[in-house]
């Protein structure tokens, strides 16, 4: 071969390898670039519906599409039974879609907020049982798995003993009903008032093993029982054998992550470590107004989610 067509040959060739290295170079960089929020979290966090309405508007649906853009792989709606059986299938069919799951909703008979089941009255137990199933019906569209329960206010008049063993009875009726569909409630004890009944982990925790049943376990909110109880990772490992589901909540204020005292990267950790699978409902609110207050939201759980790291 002459020398001058071999100069360019060879010429060619390494302006080609530069010109592919420099492709591959490109398309290594721009995946490197993809912003932080296209990836998962190493917990199942549950957003719920408007916590982003001022970025992507008041349709539950868009919020869903947006929350799976941003990472989050789970949802929760507290008032999913109260919703039309149309939107119930839309936002099945887009989450089975999406591949995402279906947090709580709540089993709410409207006694929740005043005494009920305490009593051991058959109005209020009827009415828990009814709306048990229909929470099984609900659970088919939107393909949940987790049902909240509230069992209600203290009765005064009966001794705590007693009112016990009212919710325990109660709570074995409802679970005979969700356990045919592998269906669990969850018992969620709380801070918002001295008058409710359940207020404890280790008073849900009692009351679990006493129904006895794989569809009654401890949904365990960090904010209230940081509030009634503190020594979170302490009371959650004592109770974590039926705990099944968790909640989200700074505080002082019930807003996202890093707004108070709770140090929730360790606390994720150590949820973490302990291999749970299930989901870390968001029930709070935003501290920051606007579009601005949503983007926050997702970098504070990007900040706690951060545990992995050296």
């Amino acid at each position: 071969m002459e020398r001058r067509k071999f100069l360019q040959q060879s010429t060619l060739a390494g302006l080609s390898s530069l010109a592919f290295g420099s492709a591959v170079a490109n398309t290594v960089a721009k995946e490197d670039e993809k912003p932080a929020a296209a990836n998962t979290f190493n917990l199942n966090y549950a957003p719920h519906d408007g916590m982003f309405t001022n970025t992507v508007g008041k349709d539950f649906l868009d919020q869903i599409k947006y929350m799976h853009e941003q990472g989050f792989r789970a949802i929760e709606d507290n008032g999913m039974m109260g919703r039309d059986v149309a939107l119930q299938e839309k936002i099945g069919n887009l989450l089975a879609k999406l591949n995402m799951t279906m947090g709580v909703f709540v089993i709410d008979a409207g006694d929740n907020w005043k005494t009920s089941l305490t009593t051991g009255k058959a109005e209020f137990l009827d009415r828990f049982l009814a709306e048990c199933k229909k929470a099984v019906e609900v659970a088919k569209r939107v393909n949940a798995k987790w049902m909240t329960v509230v069992p209600g206010y203290f009765e005064r008049r009966l001794p705590i003993g007693i009112q016990t063993g009212h919710v325990i009875d109660a709570l074995r009726r409802g679970s005979e009903i969700l356990e045919k569909h592998n269906l669990t409630m969850v018992l969620e004890p709380l801070s918002d008032n001295p008058d409710l009944f359940l207020r404890t982990s280790d008073q849900t925790f009692e009351i679990c093993r006493a129904v006895n049943s794989p569809s009654c376990k401890i949904l365990f909110d960090i904010y209230h029982m940081q509030r009634n109880e503190g020594h979170i990772i302490e009371h959650m490992n004592w109770a974590w054998e039926e705990i099944a589901y968790i909640q989200i909540g700074d505080n002082p204020g019930r807003k996202e992550p890093t707004t108070g005292e709770i140090n929730y990267k360790n606390v994720f950790k150590h949820i973490y470590n302990k291999g749970f699978k299930g989901v870390c409902g968001m029930e709070h609110g935003i501290s920051l107004p606007g579009k601005e207050g949503e983007a926050r939201l997702v970098q504070a759980y990007r900040e706690v989610d951060n545990f992995l790291s050296k």
